[in-house]
């Protein structure tokens, strides 16, 4: 632990001093300016992915990624639904990881929507208990079901009444919806005070208001797409930039990306979806490289997910 400790203070040092004063040079204010830790809002710690010839992602392996990365946190999300095609994380493995590093790790819940859970109550009392056991929020929402289904009706309501933060998954298997996003729109008019944090191929494709795939188109987005429109309405609506879909949505037109980041600048977080080792995330060359201003970079890196998680 003590390693970790050490790698992540050097890091905070060269927030403060930049990297010329480590090197005994004189300290260069605008290098210092530079440097902002992440907290990754979508990680998958653990033997998640079971293809053959991929090793488990072991806490020791994660930790090390962070520090190499500069993550000072990450939320480690629980995955329950079989649609996913992995290896479940129970919650009870994100708390007892947590537990293992609190200083590193946040935890989430989830339950499969369809699990007979009794009434929406028992579901309310179930998700306290996850609360008070250090779940900071609800995900990674991900069923075979339409994201406006009567069953995940019932689990927004109690995440809203809890005031757990739910983070959904969207695509064409997963919380499935038609062009335009109008089962999301339900969702958010029918939950005003639920913060949904959206993510996954359907939602970024849904930037552009030409949405040929859920997957990853390519060419110029076309203004006026669901993302921006219900980002308007909803102000308890966000979105992590996690996984080639994130990394997709805002590089295909890298204007209009880069101005989309700089108008949501407070309803953006950064994610990796980092799941299986030696995993390749290009976030981290290509946020930098859209030479964000210090105040849109900070909020996306870190200051949103402090403040919509209550770090």
């Amino acid at each position: 632990m003590q390693k970790h400790i050490t790698v992540i203070s050097r890091r905070r040092l060269l927030g403060v001093l930049g990297t010329a004063a480590l090197a005994g040079n004189v300290w260069d204010r605008s290098t210092a300016a530079e440097e902002i830790s992440y907290i990754d809002v979508h990680t998958h710690p653990g033997p998640f992915w079971h293809e053959q010839g991929i090793k488990e992602l072991t806490l020791d392996d994660f930790l090390r990624w962070m520090d190499r990365n500069n993550v000072e946190r990450s939320c480690v999300l629980a995955h329950v639904s079989p649609e996913g095609r992995v290896i479940p994380i129970p919650p009870v493995d994100t708390l007892r990881a947590a537990r293992r590093h609190p200083d590193r790790l946040i935890p989430f819940t989830s339950v499969d929507p369809r699990a007979d859970f009794g009434k929406v109550q028992d579901l309310v009392g179930m998700l306290k208990w996850y609360e008070d056991q250090g779940a900071k929020g609800f995900g990674e929402h991900k069923p075979g079901l339409p994201i406006d289904h009567p069953l995940c009706f019932r689990v927004y309501e109690a995440c809203e009444m809890v005031g757990l933060p739910l983070l959904l998954h969207m695509d064409g298997r997963c919380n499935t919806d038609s062009p335009g996003l109008p089962g999301l729109r339900r969702v958010l008019q029918n939950f005003p005070t639920l913060n949904l944090i959206a993510h996954g191929p359907l939602w970024w494709a849904s930037i552009s208001a030409s949405v040929a795939s859920d997957a990853y188109p390519k060419g110029k987005v076309a203004p006026g797409g669901a993302v921006d429109t219900l980002m308007d309405a909803f102000p308890n609506l966000y979105a992590d930039l996690s996984a080639g879909s994130g990394a997709n949505g805002i590089s295909r037109d890298r204007k209009f990306g880069r101005d989309f980041l700089i108008r949501r600048a407070d309803k953006l977080m950064f994610g990796s979806d980092y799941l299986r080792p030696n995993q390749v995330v290009s976030q981290f060359e290509l946020l930098p490289s859209f030479e964000l201003p210090v105040d849109v970079r900070r909020k996306i890196y870190r200051d949103n997910a402090i403040r919509l998680l209550k770090l």
